[in-house]
């Protein structure tokens, strides 16, 4: 039997939403192995001063754990 995890981490990027996403896998694989999906709940443009603002994103994160006490 396959155990899932849900996690939920935020992410954000100066470019776009897409490379805040990326951000957002990329750093959660690199402590969490099977990643299954990334579905994100939202997403929110931060205005900066002189129109430059930033991506964010809240993603939740689905990961299989790894059940060895059978």
């Amino acid at each position: 039997m396959a155990i899932a995890k849900i996690i939920e981490v935020s992410a954000i990027s100066d470019k776009s939403f897409d490379d805040a996403v990326k951000q957002a896998y990329t750093e959660v694989s690199q402590t969490v192995r099977d990643v299954q999906s990334v579905y994100v709940q939202d997403f929110i443009y931060e205005p900066g001063v002189d129109q430059a603002g930033s991506f964010r994103v809240h993603c939740k994160v689905t990961f299989l754990v790894n059940n060895n006490a059978s």
